[in-house]
């Protein structure tokens, strides 16, 4: 009998696969990650204001777990009233370039997915 080597993902100890990617596979974090790649240090309103559909709290929610895995970084100056900047950490950058190539990816191959999701019935 031919044994084939199978990979198995289960949950035993950090699994990256479930971890990282559930984390950054969320409605907002990606969008965070990009819109502070593309516009640099931001304040919380601007970042409200660049993903207009997310609730304050989701936004808030988003930026304190991208902070707390250290994808952002959180700036806070003492003034009245307080002003708090978020910027992307080197590890946040460095995620960049994955996350473009899967944009990339989702733009050439959208129109094939949405054809497929009209014509297969399941």
């Amino acid at each position: 009998m031919n044994e084939k080597n199978i990979k198995n993902f289960h949950p035993t100890g950090t699994c990256p696969i479930r971890d990282i990617l559930s984390r950054l596979g969320d409605k907002w974090s990606m969008l965070v990650l990009v819109t502070l790649n593309a516009n640099g240090t931001m304040r919380f309103s601007d970042i409200h204001k660049t993903i207009a559909d997310i609730s304050q709290r989701m936004l808030t929610v988003t930026l304190r777990s991208l902070e707390t895995d250290g994808l952002v970084s959180r700036k806070i100056y003492p003034e009245v009233p307080p002003r708090v900047e978020y910027d992307l950490t080197e590890t946040g950058k460095s995620l960049i370039p994955h996350l473009e190539n899967l944009v990339e990816w989702a733009l050439t191959y959208t129109p094939d997915i949405i054809e497929n999701r009209e014509t297969v019935h399941v």
